[in-house]
């Protein structure tokens, strides 16, 4: 290869990681060594835990938003599969007496049949991905609603509270000589596990080439011979899924059902995909771009309750985030 053709390859590197999610990846080290400066509390053992653990829901849902995303749709029922997941599971174990994997394994198979009903009213009814996931959202909403009676339902079994609890780790002691062990939570663990087979679907399988092309460019990608009704039955049926995962987390952390589980979801999943590089054009997306927008969405709720910030101004901050973000996307489009 040339030299001339080596300093090119060279001088691209920079703008491909600034077209990707370079910059908020730098945001996102800021925000840490700031916060570090400033509040002695934020690089604690216990908060980064607190934040590993709250970052794994928001992570999975965010996976699942960006799958949809990169096909040019989108999912506003995600937040109401979590809730959806948690309140079978719950109410299974809880009133009907179930086995709890048994009850893990219905709500989850529940999940998925209703992100494979939004990809069917998309592609064969030939709705607005917006207009049929919004309707989907109303009415799983709904359905939890008269299911657990609008209320909150307890006694869930021991063994699946404590799950949330697990750390992969080496023991110790904490600052007042109880017991502790330090690590990483299983709940982080889980979403590790799930970043990585979103990353082997993208980057290695026919499925994950799939979802790009028909992102890219529907049309071709049907003259291609690519189907685009299994690809988007796929993406909305793992959409499902993954939020079904999601919500089976954050019930064992809540050690209940709730029926308002998972609400607004929808919105830090759209943020943490588009923040991290998922254009809403379809087509480009980066799972790698999706953990960091993740993270970075969780940090600003946490360092709004350290500096003890009004909720609202952090959904301000993520609101602009959004905006800027897809700015940014029209603009490298132009």
């Amino acid at each position: 290869m040339s030299n001339s053709a080596n300093t090119a390859k060279t001088a691209r590197k920079p703008r491909r990681l600034f077209a990707g999610y370079g910059v908020v990846f730098m945001v996102l080290i800021a925000v840490f060594v700031i916060m570090t400066i400033i509040n002695k509390n934020f690089m604690t053992y216990n908060n980064i835990y607190n934040l590993a653990r709250s970052t794994a829901v928001y992570g999975i849902v965010a996976l699942a938003m960006t799958f949809v995303i990169v096909t040019g749709g989108i999912d506003l029922s995600v937040g109401t599969h979590v809730g959806l997941a948690g309140m079978v599971t719950t109410l299974l174990t809880v009133q009907a007496g179930w086995n709890i994997f048994a009850a893990i394994l219905v709500a989850l198979v529940a999940c998925a049949a209703a992100g494979l009903i939004n990809g069917i009213l998309i592609y064969d009814g030939k709705l607005p991905p917006f207009i049929a996931t919004m309707g989907m959202m109303t009415i799983v909403r709904a359905f939890i609603l008269l299911i657990s009676g609008a209320r909150n339902i307890s006694g869930l079994p021991k063994a699946f509270t404590d799950f949330a609890k697990l750390t992969i780790g080496f023991p110790g002691v904490d600052q007042y000589g109880n017991p502790i062990t330090y690590g990483v939570p299983v709940m982080a663990l889980v979403w590790i596990i799930l970043i990585v087979i979103s990353w082997l679907v993208f980057r290695y399988t026919i499925f994950g080439r799939n979802v790009f092309a028909c992102g890219s460019n529907v049309d071709a990608a049907r003259l291609s011979g690519i189907s685009v009704r299994k690809t988007t039955y796929g993406v909305y049926l793992l959409s499902g899924i993954f939020c079904g995962i999601g919500g089976i987390l954050l019930t064992s952390r809540l050690s209940s059902g709730i029926p308002t589980l998972g609400d607004g979801y929808e919105l830090d999943a759209i943020a943490a995909s588009v923040i991290g590089g998922a254009s809403m054009s379809g087509g480009e997306g980066y799972i790698g771009g999706t953990v960091v927008g993740s993270i970075l969405i969780a940090t600003i709720g946490n360092v709004g309750t350290l500096l003890g910030l009004n909720s609202n101004y952090t959904d301000i901050i993520i609101g602009l985030l959004i905006v800027v973000s897809v700015l940014i996307d029209r603009f490298k489009r132009k």
